[in-house]
């Protein structure tokens, strides 16, 4: 039977979630695809574990300090790479050298991290095509929520005219939360933060940018665009009063925060900012933590995908999804 090596760069909650849903997954990888999958190594910033033979779910707290890094990973010999790391746009670290590096040797690549698809996308896609490595990222465009594979795969040959998305959970929970109780932004983000809803520092998914990265990554993977976020309008909801709500309110008005992509020939451009929809629009029946994806075609139409599984489970889903999709592709 063929082995499959598999090493999780960044082991948070989302790492963590990946390697327990991997290993949970081990039989239906045997008796669907024929693969034998090992676990070989995780590592999160300053500590890691590996094994020759396979990890299992107990040496998740067994990590070793000092066992983290490129070198690390790459000793490890992993066919495939799951980069769960830290996101940082800005820069694209820590997942940058973890990627490039894991694509260098040829080693495939599932994508987690939106910091790196942001900084370098063009690199990343020309590192994978240099050596033949399968890269995947539908885990860093909205997770659960099928967004790049309705591009890639369900909507095949078509031309895309118009793209929009309700990325972001966080900012949608905050609005929901506005326009049905009445809260000011501080009060509504108060109340998801104490709920877990909302990071401690919310300000990448307040102020619009996690929105932007993920509309990003859409465009220049998915449309091979070769958009940076200078070229992006970007508006977060932070600005938000409650003499707005009132007026969206009593005007029958929903207020979303929009990512959209349009295109005009061979000009692509983006923006992500705050619309008010009637309620009969379908984006205003997206609530709480849900997030959505509209799709105007040439030849199939508008099509519309609406959901979102519980973090961080939904995400370790996604990219085990691209892992089975690796599979395929390598059989």
């Amino acid at each position: 039977m063929k082995r499959i090596n598999v090493a999780i760069a960044g082991f948070g909650g989302v790492g963590r979630a990946i390697a327990g849903l991997l290993l949970a997954r081990r039989e239906r990888y045997c008796s669907v695809f024929g693969v034998d999958i090992r676990l070989v190594a995780v590592c999160g910033s300053r500590a890691g574990n590996a094994s020759r033979d396979g990890l299992e779910p107990h040496d998740f707290d067994a990590l070793i300090d000092s066992l983290s890094g490129v070198d690390f990973i790459l000793e490890a010999r992993p066919d495939v790479l799951i980069e769960a790391g830290p996101s940082n746009f800005r820069t694209g670290a820590p997942g940058h050298a973890y990627i490039g590096a894991a694509l260098d040797a040829g080693i495939h690549a599932i994508v987690i991290s939106k910091g790196a698809l942001v900084r370098d996308g063009q690199g990343v896609r020309e590192r994978a095509a240099r050596s033949g490595s399968l890269l995947k990222v539908s885990g860093a465009t909205a997770a659960a929520l099928p967004t790049i594979d309705l591009l890639e795969y369900n909507l095949r040959g078509c031309e895309f005219l118009h793209i929009e998305g309700i990325l972001n959970a966080t900012t949608n929970f905050l609005l929901t939360a506005m326009m049905e109780d009445g809260l000011s932004f501080a009060e509504a983000l108060r109340k998801a933060q104490a709920g877990g809803f909302a990071e401690r520092d919310p300000r990448n998914d307040t102020e619009g940018w996690d929105t932007a990265c993920k509309l990003l990554i859409l465009a220049n993977f998915g449309l091979d665009a070769n958009l940076t976020m200078d070229d992006l309008a970007v508006e977060g909801i932070q600005g938000i009063t409650k003499a707005q709500i009132r007026t969206w309110k009593a005007d029958g008005a929903v207020p979303k925060l929009v990512g959209t992509i349009t295109r005009e020939g061979s000009l692509i451009q983006a923006s992500v900012g705050v619309k008010t929809l009637p309620a009969s629009d379908v984006f205003a029946q997206v609530m709480g933590k849900n997030k959505a994806i509209r799709v105007r075609t040439d030849t199939m139409g508008e099509i519309v995908a609406i959901g979102g599984g519980a973090e961080p489970m939904a995400t370790a889903s996604a990219a085990l999804k691209d892992l089975e999709h690796i599979l395929i592709a390598t059989r």
